[in-house]
């Protein structure tokens, strides 16, 4: 079996939010020089689940996947000291501009140019922008079963088998392979890499693979998206004092307020 994670190299999302600045007229967020990144803490989930599925199925490879500049590289460097098999870089200043469809567009054809591969596992969403669209973009471009929000993924018999996370409980559902699974936090924590892992994920080398690789244009690569404003909300905030001489007169008071608010 072989096994594709798709993984994020972000600011660290538990920076401070002075640690960003938003630049409006390019639109666009500016961290701060010097700010740490990691790998998004979804997609470590993600390769966690592909790490107890070779548990369970030795000789399954775990290729780790991820789109960015060669700082990106330490992304896959950190999935190899995890204990995935392979990391595959896609760089190229045409994906630059991209947006959730140009990069599903691009991490699709790395899948498909990586030859047969059973399942593609992403996190739930980035840690970053939090749109959450390109594991099932990429479902829907390499025409293949989505099985969201997993908490837990089991592989048996050319099936897998996801356990879902939803608001008010949780759902079993199951799709044949080849699939693409999102998982979710609830899977629990990944592990943390040994020394070991790390000294031979720092051997490893790593593919680069340009737009051109992949057979992909300018064309292909338009982004679909129209960011027609980028800035930090203004939070007001405004206090009321409610008058009365006694706790029932104000509460009184405060129900009446709040009805001429519509909130009751």
């Amino acid at each position: 079996m072989h096994i594709v994670v798709c993984i994020k190299y972000i600011p660290d999302p538990e920076a401070a939010f002075s640690m960003f600045r938003i630049d409006e007229q390019a639109k666009q967020i500016l961290p701060a020089s010097g700010l740490k990144h990691v790998v998004s803490p979804f997609d470590e989930q993600a390769v966690e689940a592909a790490l107890r599925i070779r548990e369970a199925h030795p000789g399954t490879r775990i290729t780790v996947l991820t789109l960015g500049d060669e700082t990106s590289r330490n992304a896959l460097k950190h999935g190899l000291a995890m204990g995935a098999d392979d990391g595959v870089l896609l760089s190229d200043v045409v994906f630059d501009a991209g947006d959730s469809y140009t990069i599903a567009q691009a991490l699709t054809a790395a899948v498909k140019k990586l030859g047969a591969v059973d399942l593609v596992l992403t996190g739930r969403q980035a840690a970053d922008w939090d749109a959450g669209i390109v594991g099932a973009g990429m479902g829907e471009l390499l025409g293949v079963p989505v099985l969201s929000f997993a908490k837990s993924v089991n592989v048996t018999d050319h099936r897998v088998g996801v356990e879902r996370v939803l608001d008010d409980g949780g759902e079993i559902v199951e799709a044949m392979l080849p699939a693409v699974v999102t998982v979710s936090n609830e899977i629990g924590p990944p592990r943390a890499p040994t020394l070991r892992e790390t000294m031979r994920a720092a051997r490893k080398a790593v593919v680069k693979w340009s737009a051109a690789d992949l057979s992909l244009n300018e064309g292909d690569l338009a982004p679909r998206r129209l960011r027609e404003r980028l800035f930090a909300p203004v939070k007001e905030g405004r206090c009321e004092w409610i008058e009365g001489a006694t706790p029932e007169e104000q509460g009184t008071k405060l129900a009446q307020r709040l009805r001429e608010a519509r909130v009751l």
